[in-house]
């Protein structure tokens, strides 16, 4: 585990942040009246709407294992960005990263997930970017975990899982970090990201356990007193988004 208190340099960012300050990030639980649970989630002006659907019943592949199914899907509104991007569903095929960040979504909340504690009940998550600004996928986890949370309790209410399961045995949540100018920095703006010579996604759980490390060197390659400090920026943000996650559930 790395040293939290690892020193980050000193520097001012374009909104003014330290290196190690997350943005403002706000979650609007039950923002749809539809949904079993769903959350707004806001990381500065990234927005992110995760909504989660329970279903009683699994896949034909778990049927009659006593298991339950958590899985998501991630897309991106066609002006969520600074120009139009066409939906892929017109299209006609789903591109490779929205597949890729899809699954990272679910794999994140399965790693808190007790599937056998939900039963033989599906929930799937999405998560729609309204609005991007850099960090859309972290969002989609930090703010899907919310939703989830809202739909198990629903399937609670209806008595689709037992009144004592504990399905989620932990939060996850997630962040991301890199080094911009040779300064390592907590939750890149997209003017950062797209200028950072290194780019990482920090997948955490609320123990600080790690479920995913995702780090690219976009330039020059990075060494490991560089690493410490990204995976220390990594913790610091996700320990304060859980924070941000229980004040919403509570």
């Amino acid at each position: 585990m790395t040293d939290p208190t690892t020193e980050i340099p000193a520097i001012r960012r374009t909104d003014g942040r330290a290196a190690d300050q997350i943005r403002d990030v706000r979650i609007e639980r039950g923002w749809s009246r539809q949904a079993e649970g769903s959350a707004l989630i806001s990381f500065g002006d990234t927005r992110v709407l995760c909504t989660a659907s329970f279903t009683p019943g699994v896949p034909r592949w778990l049927t009659g294992k006593g298991k339950g199914w958590v899985t998501a899907e991630y897309a991106m509104l066609p002006r969520a960005t600074n120009s139009r991007n066409d939906r892929e569903s017109v299209k006609g095929r789903i591109g490779g990263r929205t597949h890729e960040i899809s699954r990272l979504i679910g794999r994140s909340l399965r790693a808190v997930v007790d599937t056998k504690a939900l039963g033989e009940n599906t929930i799937v998550i999405d998560c729609d970017v309204l609005q991007a600004d850099g960090g859309t996928r972290t969002a989609a986890i930090t703010g899907a975990y919310v939703a989830l949370a809202d739909a198990i309790e629903w399937g609670r209410a209806k008595k689709f899982i037992g009144q004592k399961s504990r399905v989620l045995f932990d939060s996850v949540s997630a962040v991301s970090v890199g080094i911009v100018n040779g300064t390592p920095l907590a939750d890149l703006a997209y003017v950062e990201d797209v200028r950072a010579e290194t780019d990482m996604n920090i997948v955490m759980t609320g123990r600080g356990l790690f479920v995913e490390v995702q780090g690219t060197a976009e330039g020059a390659p990075f060494d490991k007193t560089e690493l410490d400090a990204l995976l220390a920026l990594g913790e610091s943000g996700c320990a304060q988004l859980r924070e941000r996650q229980m004040a919403a559930l509570s």
